[in-house]
């Protein structure tokens, strides 16, 4: 089924085995209003207030067991001097949610700290400094967090050796100067920018093994990524490096039934030819004031429904 702007098509009489909140790209700072760099207006300021409409929407529905943050919650105009606060004035709003909230680091996150700050501030179980985890919120369902900027030129020290070696691959695949151009690339090359990332060769090891744990237990999984990771869900700029062989890895096991992800603000649906759906989440960033972009979702045996508020379309997931 495609997206619904208002509400979905089909009722149901069971009550879901739990609900989640959703948001994505809120990029907040304490600065006048601005454009993307394609034009599109972008509301710095308002993006808390979406947030806080969000939590508070959450809080009034009662059976939202926890929520999930798809990265970025500061833009990378915040002044850097003003970084730790903006970042702590965006997690205060979270904490006033009556439940867990699951963050994951996105591009902007990087432009203002460092992993080593940020992993702190946003609570996300860590080794190393890597920012991938899982949880399981009933034993039928598994969420697995990537960590898509786990290989990276963002976020780890300037002499770190993921830092170099980043900077050496997109040397390869990028000939501009500016890293964060991908002009001259084609189709999915386009996705070799400096503001993208990759999954690291630990992290799919530990994918596979999550998986065929996932498998053995015959749960479903739901994976959660900044960066998405099918060319039918998002422009090819904003694609995961690696999301060819992400998905290969992926598309091995039954569990997956959906991929969520943020960073393409403008949102997208598709399901992928093995079945996977995908669904990019539309950002709060780019909600004019008084408009929204947030979500929960129903979770069932045999179904996901997102039910969208305003600018975030409701979405049913059937697998």
């Amino acid at each position: 089924m495609a997206l619904v702007a208002n509400g979905l098509s089909t009722s149901h009489s069971k009550a879901p085995l739990f609900s989640f909140g959703v948001i994505a790209d809120i990029q907040y700072a304490d600065i006048p209003d601005g454009r993307s760099f394609l034009g599109v207006p972008r509301y710095y300021r308002h993006s808390i207030q979406v947030l806080q409409r969000a939590v508070k929407k959450w809080n009034d529905h009662k059976n939202i067991k926890f929520s999930i943050n798809f990265g970025d919650i500061v833009d990378g105009f915040c002044p850097k001097t003003e970084s730790v606060t903006a970042v702590e004035k965006v997690l205060n709003e979270f904490e006033k949610f009556n439940g867990p909230v699951y963050h994951m680091i996105g591009n902007h996150c990087l432009y203002n700290l460092p992993r080593s700050r940020l992993i702190p501030l946003l609570k996300i179980p860590s080794e190393n400094l890597r920012a991938y985890y899982e949880f399981s919120p009933c034993p039928e369902y598994r969420f697995i967090v990537l960590d898509a900027y786990d290989f990276s030129a963002l976020g780890w020290p300037g002499d770190h050796e993921v830092t170099l070696e980043a900077g050496r691959f997109l040397t390869e695949k990028n000939p501009n100067s500016d890293k964060n151009s991908p002009n001259g690339l084609v189709g999915f090359e386009r996705r070799f920018v400096l503001f993208n990332g990759a999954v690291g060769k630990e992290q799919l090891r530990w994918l596979e093994e999550t998986l065929q744990d996932c498998d053995r237990k015959k749960q479903n999984a739901v994976v959660c990524s900044h960066l998405p990771m099918d060319p039918g869900v998002a422009a090819s700029e904003a694609l995961l490096w690696n999301y060819d062989e992400v998905m290969e890895l992926i598309h091995k096991f039954k569990c997956v039934k959906v991929c969520f992800a943020g960073h393409d603000h403008k949102g997208g649906y598709c399901i992928d030819s093995h079945g996977i759906h995908h669904r990019c989440l539309e950002a709060g960033l780019e909600c004019p004031p008084g408009s929204d972009a947030f979500g929960y979702v129903d979770v069932y045996h045999d179904r996901l429904c997102l039910v969208g508020s305003d600018r975030m379309a409701s979405t049913e997931i059937i697998f």
